[in-house]
């Protein structure tokens, strides 16, 4: 039994100090997609971990069938020692057995059952996740809170809408969210996480994480948002619980000294309004909308998401419809035209349905999956790629000639649209991560950015298409925050706007987002169509707006 104890904490040591060496580096945390693979890595070493478990369990079951056959030899022996050896067979069975069989048993103890796991397990570990994907994922959990206006307990039990697998978060998992916010001088979600953690405590759940740290991080995320009052509160129930902490002691008595303060200015504040004869109330609502600021944009774009954007009137809805369209009796569709849908009308932005097989969808994702890199941007100064937090997806690019399926869905969306796609630019797949968004942007290249697509020489994107290519169980739906106007994901279906006006003007109306994904995988395939090529086939408006 000595051995049993020893050599299992060893074991924990080991696979802690293997689990903590990660390596490779791959953004996951940017593409549900490719984050299911490391599920099946997940598995794999589970199933690695219990091979190693049973020969462990059968190296110490035959370890204990040998002690118990020898504790009962040794204890008839040891009653009658000369008279049991006066048996020259017991003698000799008893100087094989210390010469050769003890010698066996040791070597079987000493025997390493690790090396299949931790050999499988070193191979495994170079694809695992790194910091920056935790810290990634945990950001996104905050994103979601915020734009679809989530509470911290609602994300912690897990009752997000349409979860099919719930799953809840631990005192240590809503305290390492608190931290990562806090890293981030984010006081506001360090205080709501760092409650959710303490109310879970104060409910009895057991925890690693104890009451005095959470209060200290709570106290402090509290001060630092002004509410010095509360601060002390929280900060003399950790004095409660630990009547020496030395930082909360002196905390208490900043904070009661700042409390004392603030009562002072206020009640000079008071007597000199009085004499002004203004009253405190008018002067702290100026004060409050003095102070208030908020990105118009930013916040239709989250109504957006939620689905409390702008509603059509009836007269404008009236004049939207679904028909069967056949561009103008395009060979391709006499016989069978495709369902088209209005969904607003300005800009104009229509969908096209079932017009992407599941067959192709899957063969879409396969050639994209293994070529997935984090999306980026460029950057308008250098004109550099780079990865930016507000797109949260990892994007490839699919070539026609390279599989007959691309090429199909090229001619297809050519033959629908009536524009040339030669010069448009290749097929972007885009998988979205943990909260996957990209926020607000314009498609085309806007006056002060006259290089934009100088590269490509086709001029600018006069148009996108876009396909769904899954449904998306909450969130994820593409909203024009200019308009009021929200698209939401349907698997098969298709997107498709003009960016720029007949004249060549861009149509800034079309700055669009996709909103995080809250519950659910997006897949999404997009077509950039260029000026170039369309010379014949829309002619240029003229004026601006045509």
């Amino acid at each position: 039994m000595l051995w049993t104890r020893m050599e299992l904490p060893c074991w924990c040591l080991l696979l802690l100090s293997c689990l903590q060496s990660l390596s490779a580096h791959n953004d996951f945390f940017t593409s549900i997609g490719q984050m299911t693979d490391l599920l099946y890595t997940e598995k794999d070493l589970v199933t690695s971990l219990k091979d190693y478990i049973r020969a462990e369990e059968n190296k110490l079951e035959r370890v204990k069938r040998w002690a118990d056959k020898l504790d009962s030899l040794t204890a008839t022996a040891t009653q009658d020692p000369e008279g049991f050896l006066g048996h020259p067979v017991n003698a000799f069975k008893l100087m094989k057995r210390l010469n050769t069989e003890w010698g066996d048993l040791e070597s079987l103890v000493l025997s390493d059952t690790t090396d299949g796991f931790i050999s499988n397990l070193t191979i495994q570990r170079q694809y695992f996740p790194t910091e920056e994907d935790q810290t990634g994922a945990a950001k996104a959990l905050l994103r979601l809170q915020d734009t679809y206006k989530l509470d911290a307990n609602t994300i912690s039990t897990g009752d997000l809408p349409g979860v099919k697998h719930k799953s809840q978060m631990t005192v240590e998992d809503c305290y390492e969210l608190g931290k990562i916010a806090y890293s981030d001088a984010d006081y506001y979600h360090t205080e709501l996480w760092m409650a959710q953690a303490l109310k879970q405590l104060d409910k009895g759940e057991e925890s690693s994480i104890d009451k005095v740290t959470v209060l200290d991080y709570l106290s402090y995320a509290i001060y630092q948002q002004g509410e010095i009052e509360r601060a002390l509160e929280y900060t003399l129930r950790l004095l409660k619980l630990d009547p020496e902490h030395q930082r909360a002691k002196g905390n208490v008595k900043y904070f009661e000294f700042q409390l004392e303060k603030q009562k002072k200015e206020e009640t000079a504040r008071t007597q000199e309004e009085s004499g002004k004869g203004v009253t405190s109330e008018k002067n702290k609502k100026k004060k409050q909308n003095n102070s208030f600021s908020l990105i118009p944009e930013r916040k239709k774009y989250e109504m957006l998401c939620r689905g409390e954007g702008l509603k059509m009137t009836p007269r404008r809805q009236s004049r939207l419809f679904c028909r069967y369209y056949n561009n103008n009796r395009h060979p391709r569709f006499v016989l069978a035209p495709v369902k088209q849908q209005d969904e607003w009308d300005r800009p104009y932005i229509v969908r096209y349905l079932d017009i992407i097989s599941d067959a192709e969808i899957e063969k879409v994702k396969q050639l994209a999956k293994p070529r997935l890199r984090r999306a980026t941007i460029s950057n308008p100064v250098t004109g550099v790629l780079e990865t930016a937090h507000y797109r949260i997806s990892k994007s490839a690019w699919l070539t026609g000639y390279e599989d007959p399926v691309i090429e199909r869905i090229n001619e297809r969306i050519e033959g629908i649209t009536g524009l040339e796609v030669d010069t448009a630019e290749e097929l972007q797949v885009a998988n979205y991560g943990v909260g996957g968004q990209y926020e607000p942007h314009f498609d085309f290249g806007r006056k002060d950015e006259p290089d934009a697509f100088k590269e490509l020489g086709t001029g600018n994107r006069i148009a996108t298409w876009l396909f769904y290519m899954s449904d998306v169980t909450a969130g994820g739906a593409t909203v024009f925050p200019d308009v009021g106007a929200a698209v939401w994901p349907k698997k098969g279906t298709a997107v498709f706007w003009y960016n720029l006006f007949a004249s060549g003007e861009g149509d800034y109306s079309t700055r669009h987002a996709a909103c995080p994904v809250l519950v659910g995988n997006k897949w999404v395939s997009n077509k950039w169509i260029h000026e170039r090529g369309q010379e014949w086939r829309r002619p240029c408006g003229l004026n601006e707006t045509e």
